[in-house]
């Protein structure tokens, strides 16, 4: 059984997924770092000095944090598009097959009686039309 783990383990595709896990956290975290200290510091500066990680109102006792999740709309929506990017860049390298050749014909039809004769025929087995 425990072979059998190791060969599973061992496999292509759940080492590349591991790879990409631990890559992609570790993107996930420069891509926060890019939004929350420096993309919405911009914003926020642009905006008329507005700090979104500090917008925030109460309902009740809940403080609702809406300027985080502003930051983490931002975040998504660059990971997004980093990954459509990598996407569309690894399917533009990817060779385009060309379609296979349609097989040559090996039958054909009698003009006369529209009978399916073999391609090579001189003359019609069904209605004995000579054929050119």
């Amino acid at each position: 059984m425990l072979k059998e783990f190791k060969e599973f383990v061992m496999r292509g595709s759940v080492l590349d997924l591991a790879v990409a896990v631990i890559i992609g956290g570790a993107f996930g975290k420069i891509i926060s770092s890019l939004v929350n200290d420096i993309l919405m510091p911009l914003i926020g500066l642009l905006s008329g000095g507005i700090n979104f990680a500090g917008l925030a109102f109460t309902v009740g006792d809940a403080v609702v944090t809406w300027g985080n999740f502003v930051q983490a709309v931002v975040d998504f929506l660059i990971v997004a598009f980093v990954i459509f990017l990598i996407v569309k860049s690894v399917n533009a390298t990817k060779k385009k097959e060309e379609p296979a050749p349609a097989p040559e014909p090996t039958t054909k039809e009698c003009p006369y009686c529209f009978t399916t004769i073999a391609i090579k025929a001189t003359r019609c087995p069904n209605c004995t039309s000579e054929l050119k």
